[in-house]
């Protein structure tokens, strides 16, 4: 199993739930993980044209912290220009239960949408 990369980061705390927020506690990283994960986004035009619009540089950034901390894989898929499919690592889909969570309190408190997640992730 894979781990998050923590060698060059330095945690404000040492609380789990703390550590856990400085990775994916912006309104962004969940949704892009949620992307990867269920609705076969891997492109970086593809998860840009979701439908929160997240800005390009902010998914820039993202991904590329995404990257950083091993929850998220690049390959090529083409050549000429060198454009990326991005995946999720095994550790980036441990985070399919804090998706699962946060879904079913905002179905249950927020009247949000239904999405029935497939069985396999990736």
């Amino acid at each position: 199993m894979d781990s998050v990369t923590t060698e060059d980061h330095e945690f404000r705390s040492r609380c789990s739930i703390a550590r856990t927020l400085e990775l994916i506690g912006d309104k962004w990283t969940l949704l892009i993980v949620r992307d990867l994960m269920w609705h076969g986004k891997h492109t970086f035009q593809a998860l840009q044209e979701s439908a929160e619009h997240i800005p390009t540089n902010i998914l820039s950034d993202r991904l590329r912290r995404l990257m950083g901390w091993g929850l998220v894989r690049r390959e090529p898929y083409q050549e000429r220009p060198v454009r990326y499919a991005y995946h999720l690592t095994d550790t980036g889909r441990e985070l399919e239960p804090v998706l699962l969570a946060a879904m079913q309190w905002g179905h249950h408190n927020l009247g949000g949408g239904v999405f029935r997640p497939p069985e396999t992730g990736d």
